[in-house]
């Protein structure tokens, strides 16, 4: 029976090598904390194959750049900000190609890029990289460096190395989908925005956050002025294409940290923290303009112009709880749109 380079048995060695997969496995269904699996299948594999650092990188669905998301044997901080062009590489050409390598010596290989050796100052002699495969998608890789004897890993280590790849995409897969979902059920499927829920969830947060003489968290109401004549002229479907080109206008005058809501019809509601009344008004009087000079609908031979009524109220000068300042900024919001619309109303 053939021992491994540290003495052990192979019979040993395939034990623990057994004893990670089922670890690895349970963990994946006890738990959706992405980190917590991708790093366990990072360590376990590195106390058990003799090796250099280990890396997993993600690929951005979008791009198709990799960023390292877990690291062991180097520290995380020397690869943090590192983004891998699409391609770029011995990893972005199997995030790319879902060919497994297996390279000797990476100098001789015109794959290899020493940048990222030249930004860590680690020195790379040989690689071993295999794709993370779920449901014909390849979401990243793993790379494994400096191995010592490659093909001892091939014959060895690389069965259970492909397991362990299979379970970090399940974990991604199973992460991505959490985020989705999650994204749904706080968002607003015609617009984008956040909704009423999310809304309440927020105005909670916001309201446990401040305390007596603490400055203060602003609620507005917006209603669009005579929606129902864009929705009569331009039918429904264009109707929610005004609402999302809207919202986009006024989060565009919005600060870090402001939160702006699909409220319902066309309705929205925004959020300001640390906010007094003054400033609010101010903010608000900018939103409005930018609503009133922007066109919407500008591919149509006639471009649409809105107005919209505004509703200010402010926790804890106005009102001292969610439902009491919810409604006041409702009813001042009304009284403008009774009156003159196209304006802003103050509690």
């Amino acid at each position: 029976m053939r021992d491994d380079p540290a003495g052990e048995t192979a019979t040993g060695l395939e034990k623990r090598l057994v004893m990670a997969c089922l670890e690895v496995g349970k963990l994946l269904t006890s738990t959706l904390d992405l980190d917590e699996i991708l790093r366990l299948i990072l360590v376990k594999m590195s106390e058990l194959i003799p090796a250099g650092p280990w890396s997993l990188l993600l690929k951005d669905p979008e791009t198709g750049e990799l960023t390292f998301k877990i690291i062991v044997g180097v520290d995380q901080e020397r690869v943090a900000g590192i983004r891998i062009a699409k391609g770029e590489g011995i990893a972005g050409y199997v995030a790319e190609s879902g060919e497994s390598l297996f390279i000797e010596d990476v100098h001789r290989d015109p794959r290899f890029f020493p940048w990222v050796d030249e930004m860590t100052g680690f020195t790379t002699r040989s690689i071993v990289c295999v794709p993370l495969r779920i449901r014909g998608r390849i979401p990243g890789v793993i790379e494994v460096v400096n191995v010592s004897d490659i093909p001892l890993f091939k014959a060895r280590y690389l069965p259970v190395l492909t397991i362990l790849a299979d379970y970090a995409a399940i974990a991604i897969e199973n992460a991505r989908f959490v985020s989705r979902i999650r994204q749904m059920s706080i968002t607003d499927e015609y617009t984008g925005l956040y909704n009423a829920r999310y809304l309440h969830q927020k105005l909670d947060e916001a309201l446990s956050g401040e305390g007596p003489g603490e400055r203060g968290v602003a609620v507005v109401f917006v209603d669009l002025d005579d929606f129902k004549r864009v929705v009569d002229t331009y039918g429904h479907l264009l109707g929610s294409q005004v609402l999302k080109e809207v919202g986009r206008t006024m989060a565009s005058c919005l600060r870090p940290g402001d939160l702006l809501f699909k409220y319902g019809g066309d309705e929205y509601v925004i959020l300001l923290s640390g906010c007094v009344k003054e400033e609010a008004r101010a903010l608000v009087r900018g939103v409005l303009e930018k609503i009133r000079e922007t066109p919407y609908l500008q591919e149509e031979d006639r471009p649409v112009r809105l107005t919209a009524s505004f509703g200010i109220a402010v926790y804890p000068e106005d009102a001292g709880n969610k439902k009491d300042l919810l409604l006041l900024a409702d009813q001042a919001m009304y009284s403008v749109k009774a009156s003159t619309k196209n304006g802003v109303g103050l509690r």
